[in-house]
This record gives structure tokens, sequence and C-alpha cells, in this order.
């Protein structure tokens, strides 16, 4: 750029550094003081090239300006070079200061790396200090402060002289970068207060038409809405509540703010409301009407402020989902239940025994209370067990209600002791055949249907399936409220009647076979249908298979043991 002997042209190029540093702090914006960076150092330093790499929030370095070359600007621009990379460049060469002078004798290496590039082919240097078109030159910009922080980079190419630059030219390009980093922090902080004011402005009136906004949409929202209290004495109690919320209750508002969700959830569904969090919540739960009924609503929770510091509240959405839950349980209905009949299906039937067995076998420890275990019956039970309808046996069984009924169909409390089973009370199988031992068991009562086929074949599907419906209903009919009657398929039906003995178990097979046999009147047409019954027992230990399976084999050995007369039909 100059040479020591040449005083009147460092005062010239101070002239020029002098004027596009001044130049650095007109630009309005951090994309025009990027701009004006580069275009200072061809401007005011004589170089041709000049790129600006302004350090990313992750870390890597971005091409953010070029100067000098609309074709390379148009390549490089926007392009990023990873941190790693430019780690390695400043770490390279020759430190001239801050200044890092890469010649081409060791830059051949960085050819071909990750760093955006820009370079043109020329001859080999004349002489020892003359510029050659693979020589690279980098001015690291630094935050003020001791930490000094690496803002970006001004790389430059092919001084206009030809030459290296001098200790003059160092120390003003040094002198420019240092400028530059001030003069970017401080577009920066320009844009970021620029910003932060147009936000605070944006965020107050957003605020004040927020405020009007929710008090409409809260009075006004289709759905139930409502602002409870958090924390404190009176935590979870409702301050307001809209329309929709007081007509899908049928409350006014002023009654409702003596009220918390807990005072009006269906008592089933309080431990679901327990365990929905104020933040973020949802629950799907029923609320008290004040007729008395309840409706399945789904609560949406958030938490809001009042002010910056003030007491929070929680914002619940209530929506009503009657209607879905309603269409939800068909659904499920469906799935598990028999078209035909109505009664549960196959599947459910396994679900429900699966959910009354478990795999491991009573201990020998439960007899007192379960009876005695015996390990034959793993894979079948023993004869002294096998239990099938005797026509012969006429004991009072009356139905009884459970005294222990839960909503899966099986009355049982969960047992104490120690292990993984401790919520299971483990079904058990009395030991005494057809004589009652006093222990009570599941019993799976296995129906086959005789001279069903006969029926179908001569009078047809619409007269079976008016048939099957019917035994359904009969069967139905004829066991208590907590039993389960299902269909296995084609005209075989099984029951699951918990807490029975083996009296007990006999005497159901026999009112039901006896509620089969009468004549079944269909388009005027009277046909008839016997059944056979086998009677298996559950028992932990088994697979659902082989409960049924057990029962099964027992229906065909009463099956086959009955006179044909007994089993005539149509």
């Amino acid at each position: 750029m100059e040479t020591e002997s040449e005083p009147y042209v460092r005062l010239s190029t101070l002239r020029q550094l002098h004027q596009v540093v001044a130049d650095l702090n007109t630009a309005r914006s951090l994309a025009d003081t990027l701009q004006t960076v580069a275009d200072g150092v061809v401007a005011g330093l004589n170089y041709e090239l000049a790129c600006v790499n302004l350090v990313r929030p992750d870390g890597d370095l971005v091409v953010a300006a070029f100067a000098g070359s609309s074709a390379a600007e148009a390549l490089i621009t926007g392009r990023v070079g990873p941190r790693e990379s430019w780690e390695r460049r400043l770490a390279m060469g020759v430190a001239w200061g801050d200044l890092r002078f890469i010649p081409h004798t060791e830059g051949w290496v960085l050819m071909e790396d990750d760093v955006p590039q820009w370079h043109t082919d020329g001859p080999a240097p004349r002489f020892e200090d003359e510029w050659h078109p693979h020589d690279r030159l980098y001015a690291p910009m630094y935050a003020s402060g001791s930490g000094r922080e690496l803002l970006g980079v001004i790389s430059v190419d092919r001084p206009r002289n030809g030459r290296h630059p001098g200790p003059w030219g160092q120390e003003a390009l040094q002198m420019y970068a240092s400028q530059s980093a001030i003069a970017i922090s401080n577009a920066r902080l320009r844009s970021n207060m620029q910003r932060a004011l147009v936000r605070l402005e944006r965020e107050q009136q957003a605020l004040r038409a927020s405020e009007e906004s929710f008090r409409q949409a809260f009075e006004y929202a289709p759905s139930g809405m409502a602002i409870a209290e958090m924390g404190g004495d009176q935590h979870g109690r409702l301050l307001r509540t809209n329309d929709a919320l007081c007509r899908l209750l049928g409350r006014p508002a002023s009654v409702m703010r003596r009220y918390s969700f807990a005072d009006l959830v269906h008592p089933e569904d309080i431990g679901t409301l327990l365990r929905t969090s104020a933040e973020g919540g949802r629950a799907e739960l029923r609320l008290g009407r004040r007729d008395g009924t309840y409706v399945w609503v789904s609560l949406r929770n958030s938490v809001v402020a009042d002010t910056a510091d003030g007491p929070r509240f929680l914002l619940t959405h209530v929506e009503d989902i009657e209607e879905r839950k309603r269409h939800e349980l068909q659904l499920a209905h469906r799935a598990s239940h028999d078209a035909l009949t109505g009664l549960p299906n196959s599947a459910e039937l396994r679900s429900r025994l699966s959910a009354r067995i478990c795999e491991r076998p009573s201990a020998p420890g439960d007899e007192a209370a379960y009876g005695t275990y015996d390990s034959a019956r793993d894979g079948g039970y023993a004869t002294g067990h096998e239990a099938s309808y005797d026509t012969s046996y006429d004991s009072g069984y009356e139905p009884q209600p459970y005294e222990h009924e839960h909503e899966h169909g099986f009355g049982f409390e969960p047992a104490g002791g120690a292990g993984p089973y401790d919520h299971h009370v483990h079904a058990v199988a009395p030991t005494g055949g057809q004589v009652d031992d006093g222990t009570k068991g599941l019993a799976v009562l296995f129906c086959d249907l005789d001279g069903f086929k006969s029926i179908n074949d001569r009078f047809g599907h619409h007269t079976g399936d008016a048939v099957l419906i019917e035994v359904a209903r009969r069967l139905t009919t004829g066991v208590r409220d907590g039993d389960t009657v299902a269909r296995l398929g084609g005209d075989e039906f099984v029951v699951l009647a918990d807490g029975l003995g083996s009296a007990d178990a006999a005497d159901l097979a026999l009112r039901l076979r006896n509620a089969i046999i009468p004549p079944i009147r269909v388009d005027g047409r009277a046909v008839r249908v016997g059944a056979s019954f086998g009677i298996g027992w559950a028992e932990c230990g088994m697979t659902v298979e082989e409960v049924l399976n057990s029962a099964d084999q027992r229906m065909y050995v009463e099956k086959r043991s009955r006179a044909k007369v007994h089993r005539r039909a149509g």
C-alpha cells in the first residue's frame, strides 16, 4: 500500500481511514453497517476485494457482506463456514498483531475446506513481498472488553499496489477491524433497542386489545369457561364463570361462585380431577347439573397472572363432550358385543376372564381362605372336579347379589400380602366335585344348543337368528346382574358367574337349560332347541384358553352322556 519513504501516502491513507470509520457510524441498520464495513476496506484501505464474515448465534460464521466483485458477492454471500474451520485458519500462518496472514505456500491446504472463499488465478510472484492470488489475510473483529468475544472476521484480497501490506498498512487494517467491531456492536445494540421499543409498544397495544378480547371471548364463548383461585385457603374456588358454563350446568353465576370443580365433579372422577395438572392439564370427567344429572366434559387448564408479580389464577376451558362420549361408548359396545344378540362377544369374554385370573396359581398358604389348590388342574381338571349338568340334581339356587360389585363385572376386593399380586385376589376352584365343599369360585358354564342346526337348515337363517336372540334373552334373564353372558360364536354361549360353589353352579346350569327348553315362536311357528352345559372353573395359574377348553370338554362329555331323547329338538 505504501513504503516507509512515502509519508504523504500514510497521511492520505489516514484521511481515507478517518472517512470510512466515520461512515461506519452513519449506517442505520446492522445490515447497512456490515456492507459499509466491506465497502470501507475497498474504498479506504485500497484492497480490491473485501468480505465480512459474521458470527451467528450458533457459533458458525456467515458471509454477511461483500465488496469489490458482484460475481463473488452473488456466489458466496449468505453461505456459512463452520466455526472449527475458521479457528483453524486463524491459528495458521503469520500473526501480524491481531491480523493473520497465510501465504500461498501454506494456504494451499485450505483450497478444498468448507469455508466460503473466492480467489482468482494469477502468475507467481516476481519478488519477495509481491501478493500471490492464493495469499490470505484475515482481520478478526473482537468485542470490546476483557473477554475478546469474536464478532466476525474481515477477509481481504488483492492489494491495489500488488504488495503485502507494510507495518503501516497492517496497523491501518487492524485499527479498521477494531472500529468495525465497535460499529457492529453499536448497530446490534441499536437494533435490539429499536426492536425492544417496537415490541414494547406493540405489547402494550396488544395487552389493551387482549384484555378486551379476553373479556369478550370469555363472556361470549360458545363453550364453558371458568376462572378459579390458585393457592391459599380458597384454592380452586370459582371466581368467574361465563354464560355457556352456567347454561351447561343449569346454575346461575352467583351460585357457581360458591363452588369449586371438586364440589361439582362426579365422585368416581374426583381422582381424575386431582391428578390433572394446573398448567396444560387435560381431563375428561363428569360434572353435576342442578337437576342431579351429570354431563361429560373435557377440562383444559392454563395458568394466568393478573399482573407481572400478582396472584395467579387458573383458567379452565370446559367443553361439552356428552355426545362424543355417547358415540365412543356405542363404538366400544359394537367392538366388544355381538351384533345379533347384543351379548359380549368372544373378545370381550376373554378380556373379562383375563382380568379375573393371573398367571400365578394360588399359594398353599391361601388354603384357608380360598380352598386347596390341586396342581393337576393346571393343564386340565382332575376327574373329581369334572362337573357337568345332571338333570337329577335340583337344589334351591337363587340368584344373589355380589358382596362386592365392580364395574368390570366381577366382585372382589384387593387382598393384602406381599409381591406383585397384592391388588389381586386369586381365583380358585371348588375341590369337591358334585359335593359342595364350601369353596366359592368363578364358574364358567359352556352352553351348546342341541338341534339348532336342523332349525337353521329347515327354516332358514332368519328363524335361526330369532332363536339365538331369544336364547340370549332367556340366558340373560336367568343370571344375576353382575354375571356375564357372552356369545362365543355360532350356537355356543358362555356364562361367567363368580362366587359360586359346586352345587350353585350345577343348579344354575339346570335353571338355564330349563329356561331354554320351552318352545320359541318365530313367525307363528313354534320351534324348540335343547342345551348342553359344561361347568368349568377359572383358576389363577390357568390361561383363558385353558379355562374355556376345560368347560368346552365337559360340555361334550355331558352331551354324550345324555340319552338322545333328551337332546332331541325341532
